[in-house]
């Protein structure tokens, strides 16, 4: 990208005080938009025109009547229904800001909205095309705002999500690498650079041999936020292989178990606090911290856990069975293949949202998901035992989700909905059981 001095930027373009410009880029006829430093609270925002004020996305975006159109699964009187709503997003989740049921409950929020790809996805009878869609059949969903336009779309629905997540909720955000860049600005702006806690990189397909001038593409991403300071975590972990353990696990003690070593000090020096005395007549290396009291170190010595480097430092002992039982540690690439034959176009595969959905909620929490498409991330709430609200303004959508979820047995209760324009909210009860 070209840098741009700010104050030929100020010259073409009215600027807040404040905000000092320092990257511009051209995305269509007359919309721009630059990264920006605010220097007030040292954070990173996005600037370009027509951008709306939050105040005025929060109060002035219109609510709409959800009208209950019919239920599935098995009616309980004292258990809310999960809520499967048609209608435009925005309008959608500014509707649900004023349900005390919904607002500031929801724990967990996955969403894949359009990639702004300039591209028309359809459903046909005998298969779901993307690339290449027959005139026979039914668009599914256009994907054609691009630039300014784009990001102003996604802001808007970000800011009414961050309100309707509970306080130790979080966001993952599904998005590819021609426009996620900009998008992980336009979400540390929301969220707060400090609450950004992965980029995940998914392989997405199988290696592509067409020529072109660059790489392939097999991958995509997913920025994970969280609201606050704490968020739900159930730290996952992944079965181990044979493969791992003789990698991992070089070392074999005398009882025949395989081990490997982890140091025992940390980077950084302890000016007052436990990990900063000696233990053994020893202080910690220049510079680092001992990573437990002294008192823990003493403990493990006992256990025969503390085995010394050839340096004279001291490392835990790391036993390969225990690892195994417990699973290793998930990182930040996932092999996570969509499905070869979708239901609908994008459909993303399940075991990639049960495994976000199990990270960051627990039974029972809410799960939102407003660009439902073909409702994996529902069915994977679903499955396990999560309550989840889906919102989609496709036809086609809502009829593959209902037909998905009814395939799922011991189908918890679900209503679906179609919205109407109203000014206050409330619902409109004109059920048809099923």
């Amino acid at each position: 990208m070209k840098l741009i001095k700010s104050k030929k930027i100020k010259k073409k373009y009215r600027i807040k005080k404040n905000i000092k410009p320092f990257v511009l880029e051209q995305v269509s006829n007359n919309q721009q938009y630059f990264a920006s430093s605010e220097s007030k609270k040292n954070a990173i925002s996005l600037a370009y025109l027509n951008k709306k004020n939050e105040t005025s996305i929060l109060y002035d975006t219109p609510n709409v009547q959800l009208v209950d159109i019919s239920s599935y699964g098995q009616i309980e009187l004292h258990n809310k229904s999960n809520m499967l709503i048609q209608g435009e997003n925005l309008s959608v989740l500014k509707s649900l800001l004023n349900d005390r049921t919904v607002a500031g409950k929801i724990k967990l929020i996955y969403i894949d909205p359009p990639f702004s790809t300039q591209q028309e996805f359809r459903v046909g009878k005998d298969r779901t095309a993307t690339m290449s869609p027959s005139k026979n059949d039914t668009l599914a969903y256009s994907d054609n705002l691009i630039g300014a336009e784009y990001i102003e779309f996604l802001r808007e629905r970000l800011i009414l999500l961050k309100e309707l997540l509970d306080d130790d909720g979080s966001i993952y955000l599904h998005i590819d690498y021609k426009i996620g860049h900009y998008v992980k600005i336009l979400m540390d702006e929301i969220f707060g650079v400090n609450n950004f806690i992965n980029d995940i990189t998914r392989i997405k397909c199988n290696p592509k041999n067409f020529s072109r001038m660059g790489y392939g593409n097999i991958k995509d991403m997913i920025l994970f936020y969280s609201k606050g300071k704490n968020c739900v975590w159930n730290e996952p972990r992944v079965e181990m292989t044979e493969e791992d353990i003789a990698r991992l696990f070089h070392k074999i003690d005398k009882n025949g178990r395989r081990y490997t070593t982890n140091p025992l000090h940390a980077p950084g020096e302890t000016k007052n606090g436990a990990t900063g005395e000696k233990w053994n007549g020893l202080l910690p290396p220049s510079g680092r911290h001992w990573r437990v009291p002294p008192k823990e170190l003493s403990r493990l010595e006992k256990l025969g856990l503390i085995e010394w480097s050839k340096n004279g430092n001291p490392r835990k002992k790391i036993f390969a069975d225990e690892i195994f039982a417990r699973g290793k540690k998930l990182q930040d690439v996932w092999e996570l293949k969509d499905p070869p034959y979708p239901l609908y176009p994008t459909e993303k595969n399940i075991e990639m949202l049960k495994r976000i959905i199990q990270a960051s909620s627990n039974a029972g929490d809410l799960v939102l998901d407003c660009f439902a498409g073909s409702g994996t991330t529902l069915l994977a709430a679903e499955q396990l035992k999560r309550n989840w609200i889906g919102i989609d303004n496709s036809k086609s959508a809502i009829e593959i989700i209902v037909k998905r979820l009814k395939g799922t047995q011991n189908i918890n209760t679900f209503t679906t909905y179609k919205t109407e324009e109203k000014t206050n909210f409330e619902y409109t009860k004109t059920r048809k059981a099923k």
